[in-house]
């Protein structure tokens, strides 16, 4: 009887053990699917501290700066058209000497060469003839009038007398006048009578010998140029502004310009005092002339330069160039979204972005953020790679 009532304990025993032993499984049966992750942000990036670091990633907001457009321009150093002569001879003749050299300076009046010719020796001739024959003429026509007068002579004969002079002296001084072209001294040829047989060549203007084109014993013509002198005194800008960028550019704006094919890169500086009234008519530009500000003693006429007229300017939200990612028309920039165990999240932002001034540059924000917004000021292309790599590695 015992032993009856023990089995029927142990099979009741066995049973809840048996039914114990099943729940866990029900139990994990009957619990709910996970839901699947979320897809990661493809304008987000999360770094961690040491990378931020050693990237030299820095952060901070906006700065509102006065920014310019501005009107690129291309030119060179000149001087105004008096300040640049080319001296000629007034007749031809052969170099006799040459006293410059390229690069010297002379002042006004200098001798710069001296030349000779048989037609110098005509021409003084000439003069002295003339001058001999105007005396004879003079006197003839005192002595027709004197017999007029007394109404003996003709009056026919004195009216010849009188038109001879005048031709005569009409030819006088037509010579002396050549000979002060050719730089022949006609006082000391009238008070001598002596015939030089070289003349000088001299320089109407005072400042640096830019060529010397002759050398002694060749024989040059009128139109030939011997030697060209340049006065630096009026040194500016001679810039060539394209068609549509004309109405831009007014007098007083300012100029910064750089001299190209120079070993130093300083920007100058130089204000528009003329704008031209016409167009080249092959390149479609106008000359915008400036003066340097302060005066530049050390710049050479004829050096291009690539300058920049400050057109206009206003108040902007500016980001240092660094900040700026390039994409074509637009560019990005990088805002903090997050901050959570040491690593941080940045968000890639689209925004419009102007020429670059002095390293920063004015952006519009095409998706508005407040003044007060965390953004990467430093180390963007830093983040950009990052976030191409985690690109990749999603393909």
């Amino acid at each position: 009887m015992f032993f009856k009532l023990n089995l029927t304990a142990l099979a009741g025993t066995m049973a809840l053990l048996a039914a114990c032993g099943t729940k866990p499984d029900t139990a994990q049966k009957a619990a709910p699917a996970a839901a699947p992750a979320a897809p990661p942000n493809p304008d987000e990036v999360t770094v961690g501290a040491a990378q931020l670091q050693a990237a030299g990633v820095a952060l901070g907001t906006f700065e509102r700066q006065n920014m310019t457009t501005e009107v690129q321009a291309n030119g060179s150093v000149e001087v105004p058209p008096q300040n640049r002569v080319s001296i000629t001879a007034i007749m031809g003749g052969y170099v006799q000497t040459v006293a410059v050299l390229a690069g010297e300076r002379v002042a006004a009046g200098a001798v710069v060469a001296t030349l000779r010719s048989p037609e110098y020796l005509t021409l003084q001739q000439n003069y002295l003839q003339s001058k001999a024959r105007v005396r004879f003429l003079a006197e003839d026509l005192e002595r027709q009038r004197i017999l007029d007068v007394e109404d003996v002579g003709a009056k026919r004969k004195l009216q010849q007398a009188r038109a001879d002079y005048a031709s005569e002296q009409a030819t006088l001084h037509a010579t002396a006048a050549q000979l002060r072209l050719l730089g022949i001294s006609v006082a000391r040829l009238d008070a001598t009578g002596q015939i030089v047989a070289s003349v000088p060549l001299t320089t109407p203007i005072g400042g640096y010998v830019k060529a010397v084109n002759v050398n002694p014993g060749q024989y040059v013509n009128p139109q030939d140029v011997l030697v060209e002198v340049l006065n630096r005194d009026d040194l500016h800008l001679e810039l060539k502004v394209f068609e549509k960028d004309v109405a831009k550019v007014q007098v007083g704006q300012k100029i910064l310009f750089k001299i190209q094919n120079a070993n130093r890169d300083e920007e100058l500086t130089a204000r528009v005092f003329l704008v031209g009234k016409a167009f080249d008519d092959d390149a479609r530009t106008v000359r915008v002339h400036a003066h340097f500000e302060p005066e530049r003693r050390d710049l050479l006429p004829g050096q291009f330069v690539a300058a920049r007229i400050q057109t206009a300017g206003a108040r902007v939200q500016t980001l240092p160039e660094g900040a700026l990612i390039q994409a074509g028309d637009l560019s990005y920039i990088f805002r903090r979204v997050s901050q959570d165990s040491g690593r941080t999240t940045f968000r890639r932002v689209r925004v419009r972005a102007g020429q670059p001034q002095h390293g920063d540059v004015a952006v519009t924000i095409l998706d508005p953020l407040p003044d007060t917004t965390q953004l990467v000021r430093k180390g963007a292309y830093f983040l950009d790679a990052e976030l191409r790599k985690g690109e990749g590695g999603d393909e």
